[in-house]
């Protein structure tokens, strides 16, 4: 007897032991964290198309930049009152733009998970060349933000994770070569998959409009392009010939807008709604009055009034109470990532660098530009009468709209142009604001400080930022014609 219960004894331990590793094995799995290779590339256009916009082209970048260039005024007594006072401690920390530093690398690497999982075959993305194309677009898109506004960067060894921890940094003109190269290789593989439908209702810029991801490409062409004119100047024939190409796809612009019901709020508005950093400058009002501007009423939020640049009680106004564009304080307007207005007028330049007319293209850009805002406040003026009442177009009118037009979401390119103008010697915009020198020393930023994760954790930038002053004498490569 004893014999037959040790025997049923073992069998029931033996039955629990199994259950127990069983029970284990299950509780061992992370099925919260599945493995990268789990999820499909599409579902990662979203966040990378949504990062792009709000982290890297509309967030700190753009709210420390609109009072560089004097777009916007930067007032609240705080970072963005220094800002506005060119306070060195505020521009040249590597803190102020270490968490839109951090942001725009993270989307990288999403961006490059997106190319790896197609390039390397992972079952459930073989064949995507659509979605290939598009990561390739925001890929150059980003990395051409991150050299435009810090020169050289970590480029070819980056994004490599713990098996390079510290890459170098490439120079700016090698950077520039990679994105353009990122960019024919977009274009070429949106020809190979323009009859599929990989990202669906993931894409929310273009719906899946293989064409317009690729226009967005031939304008992004255009644009680096154009970039590098002050120190390559024969590239105004392929400028031009990209933008055209662009504009043959009916290229709408790259926007982040209402899709599918969901809207997204703008982040200048949350921005402008949390922290009332922001004032209308006299910069930016002064050139809509003396063109009677149909946008000037918004700009000023129909105060009429704008305010001096580098003005230290302006300033330090921190309730909220100064008047600022009111398109900020609508939430839901659209965001752009490439306009369709910086398109044509990136034509325009070309066709009146070249000696060509610049006609079409110059009322174009303006006509877009301004409809975008009149439309914001169901305002029927028109938008074409106002364009051609500016006349022949020149580098001087061309640049003052460029320059209005991009007050909106825009300020990055803006900065862009005034160096790479700056560096040519030429000047269309005058800034004002007294602060840009300060005790015979240039306070104006030549590029912006590399991010604080990066000055600590990667010697090689460490020794590039050093006290970061270098931000004030060190031109990037594009703005240094010598």
């Amino acid at each position: 007897m004893r014999k037959h219960i040790l025997i049923i004894l073992s069998i029931v331990f033996l039955g629990l032991t199994a259950c127990t590793e069983d029970t284990l094995d299950k509780i061992n799995k992370d099925r919260q964290h599945p493995s990268p290779d789990a999820v499909p590339a599409y579902l990662q256009l979203s966040e990378a198309i949504m990062s792009t916009g709000f982290s890297t082209v509309s967030g700190d970048y753009a709210f420390y930049l609109a009072s560089l260039n004097e777009q916007e005024i930067g007032v609240g007594n705080n970072q963005l009152m220094k800002a506005e006072l060119r306070n060195s401690n505020e521009w040249a920390a590597s803190t102020t733009f270490n968490n839109v530093w951090n942001s725009t690398y993270s989307n990288l690497l999403n961006i490059r998970e997106i190319i790896r999982k197609i390039t390397t075959e992972v079952p459930g993305n073989i064949g995507q060349y659509d979605l290939l194309g598009m990561a390739q677009v925001l890929e150059a898109l980003n990395f051409g933000i991150l050299t435009d506004l810090h020169g050289d960067i970590p480029y070819s060894e980056a994004l490599q994770g713990q098996a390079n921890l510290q890459p170098k940094l490439d120079a700016q003109k090698d950077v520039y070569a990679g994105i353009l190269s990122t960019l024919d290789a977009a274009i070429a593989n949106f020809e190979k998959g323009k009859t599929l439908k990989s990202a669906g209702k993931q894409d929310i810029a273009f719906a899946g409009d293989i064409n317009q991801w690729k226009a967005t490409a031939y304008a992004l062409k255009a644009r680096y392009l154009l970039h590098k004119l002050a120190v390559e100047p024969s590239v105004l024939a392929q400028v031009e010939a990209n933008a055209q190409e662009a504009a043959n796809l009916d290229f709408k612009g790259f926007t982040i807008r209402e899709f599918n019901g969901v809207t997204a709020d703008n982040p200048w508005s949350a921005f402008v709604w949390s922290r009332s950093y922001t004032a209308s400058s006299l910069t930016v009002a002064n050139i809509m009055k003396a063109t009677n501007d149909p946008r000037l009423t918004y700009y000023t939020k129909e105060t009429g009034k704008a305010y001096e640049p580098g003005d230290e009680k302006t300033a330090q106004v921190a309730d909220g109470s100064l008047a600022f564009p009111a398109w900020y304080d609508l939430g839901s307007q659209p965001l752009h990532l490439f306009s369709k207005s910086e398109l044509y007028f990136i034509l325009a330049e070309a066709q009146l660098r070249l000696d060509k007319d610049a006609t079409a293209a110059f009322q174009t850009a303006i006509e877009t530009s301004v409809n975008e805002i009149l439309e914001l406040f169901d305002d029927d003026t028109s938008a074409s009468e106002f364009a051609k009442s500016l006349g022949t177009p020149t580098l001087k009118k061309l640049f003052e709209q460029k320059y209005v037009a991009q007050s909106y979401d825009e300020q990055v390119e803006t900065y862009n142009d005034l160096r790479r103008l700056k560096a040519m010697g030429e000047t269309y915009v005058v800034l004002t604001n007294p602060m840009n020198t300060q005790g015979g020393l240039n306070r104006y930023p030549e590029r912006l400080p590399y991010g604080n994760s990066a000055v600590i954790g990667n010697p090689n930038i460490k020794t590039a930022y050093g006290d970061g002053t270098y931000i004030y004498s060190q031109k990037t490569w594009i703005n240094n014609k010598e």
